[in-house]
């Protein structure tokens, strides 16, 4: 039986979990496969500053080569991995070649959505590689026209930078609001507002029944009989946890590949980090899925303290970052199931707002939106870890510094 550690995954958590194995005192063998054929790189820029052409690839890459060597971590690019034998302990690769391993650790991440009723056509993009984003960015130019399906994070944050570069953008979102599934009406309202003062259209309650080519244009047909026309279209409704490896080996798998607060999948040897998981949260008390570039690197360096014979529970808070235009908005938490919105500051004036929602269940906070409030998200994320009651008034009073909200 081989002594290596294989990591199937080079995106942040699969990085992350390779070099804290070394910290951890990990010897033996390190194989990190990836399938893409560039150096590991941070993925949220591409639909900020990459798409921009602000930053380049280059400039992305979570770690040097040189570290990957100096680290003697065996970094196969360019690679899939076909199989899983859990008795064996051994991969199959798409190439036919088979490694053995100790320990296994599944980083596999998430897939975009396919949106069905675009499928198969020209000048339809989505953004969750470097690749998607080379085959997208000779169409973001000054007079063109952008339909963007889905009023997410990632279509948003594609808006503004379209809108940004002097592309006609219209977003279309089949909820009552944007971003309904992760934040508040308030919320939702502000950054609704926040598009429409820089001139991109924000359609909701919007159904897509059909797209029609009509020679280099698309033509969208909605439910409720509106049309839209656009040069190309922009898809974010969405990702899928990768499992399909998982699930043909046998592991446990459902939304995500199901893990313990030790990172450990159904089969002992074999442990996974990131988007791909689901995990149990013992702070919000059920079941969670995240995708995040916290979860991935925080849920990985705990991955790897367990594959090193350690009993270390992941439990931590999760937070999240937006930027769109000159406002970065910060999330900390997991706003499902509160029963109080909080605002403290004003959501007035676009980009010029500071502001923050606190979420509260029951008098506990369980979630922060801050827009231009660094200090409110540093100090929400230590009471939401604590899960003491917070008197509203007080989170409400500018007196009063957010490190010194106070316990009811």
């Amino acid at each position: 039986m081989s002594d290596c550690c294989i990591i199937v995954g080079a995106s942040h958590a699969g990085v992350s979990l390779a070099l804290q194995l070394r910290k951890e005192g990990w010897a033996a063998p390190i194989k990190l496969i990836g399938d893409e054929s560039e150096l590991p790189y941070h993925r949220p820029p591409l639909s900020k500053e990459h798409l921009a052409g602000k930053k380049e690839l280059d400039a992305m890459s979570l770690r040097p080569a040189k570290i990957y060597a100096d680290n003697d971590i065996e970094l196969l690019l360019s690679t899939r991995v076909n199989s899983i034998d859990t008795e064996k302990r051994k991969i199959r690769l798409d190439s036919g070649e088979t490694m053995s391993y100790q320990k296994l650790a599944l980083c596999t991440g998430a897939s975009v959505r396919e949106f069905i009723p675009a499928k198969g056509m020209e000048n339809v993009f989505y953004i969750r590689t470097a690749a998607d984003v080379a085959r997208l960015a000779p169409h973001v130019r000054k007079g063109r026209r952008a339909l963007v399906i889905g009023g997410g994070y990632i279509g948003l944050e594609a808006a503004a930078v379209l809108a940004e570069q002097g592309v006609s953008v219209a977003v279309l979102e089949m909820s009552e609001r944007i971003l309904q599934r992760v934040t508040s009406p308030a919320m939702s309202s502000y950054m609704q507002q926040l598009h429409e003062s820089q001139g991109v259209e924000i359609h909701t309650g919007v159904e897509v029944k059909s797209i029609r080519e009509e020679g280099p244009e698309k033509l969208i047909d909605c439910a409720d009989g509106t049309e839209f026309r656009a040069d190309f279209l922009i898809v974010g409704i969405g990702v899928e946890a990768n499992v399909s490896l998982a699930l043909s080996a046998g592991i446990e798998s459902g939304s995500g590949i199901q893990v313990s607060e030790y990172c450990r999948t159904s089969d002992e040897h074999i442990y996974a980090a990131g988007d791909c998981t689901a995990h149990p949260s013992l702070l919000y008390k059920r079941q969670i899925r995240l995708e995040s570039v916290q979860n991935a690197n925080e849920q990985a360096r705990a991955a790897a303290a367990n594959i090193c014979g350690k009993e270390q529970v992941y439990d931590a808070v999760p937070w999240f970052w937006s930027d769109q235009y000159a406002i970065k908005l910060q999330m900390a938490g997991l706003s499902t199931g509160y029963d109080q919105v909080v605002m403290r500051g004003s959501a007035e004036g676009g980009v010029e707002a500071s502001f923050a929602l606190f979420y509260l269940k029951e008098g506990v906070l369980i979630a922060a939106d801050c827009v231009a409030r660094p200090k409110e998200f540093m100090v929400s994320k230590k009471l939401i870890k604590a899960r003491e009651k917070i008197l509203a008034q007080d989170l409400q009073n500018e007196e009063i510094e957010p490190i010194n909200f106070v316990a009811a």
